[in-house]
């Protein structure tokens, strides 16, 4: 996962933990911010995502081969 992917998650993370407890989202759809919040947060932490590896996505710069 590239450093610019790592960031937007952290990002994302945030705000919606920001609207979860500022009452902006309530409810179901607060919870289910929430949940999608430790995820990004926890896949930003690892540096990894599950997600991309099934799907053969990746955001990480590519090295020069030698």
């Amino acid at each position: 996962m590239g450093s610019a992917d790592r960031v937007i998650r952290l990002l994302l993370a945030a705000v919606l933990i920001g609207l979860y407890f500022s009452g902006t989202i309530i409810g179901t759809i607060g919870i289910v911010g929430l949940v999608v919040a430790a995820v990004f947060a926890l896949t930003s932490f690892v540096s990894f995502c599950p997600l991309y590896t099934i799907l053969g996505f990746s955001t990480c710069p590519r090295t020069a081969s030698k």
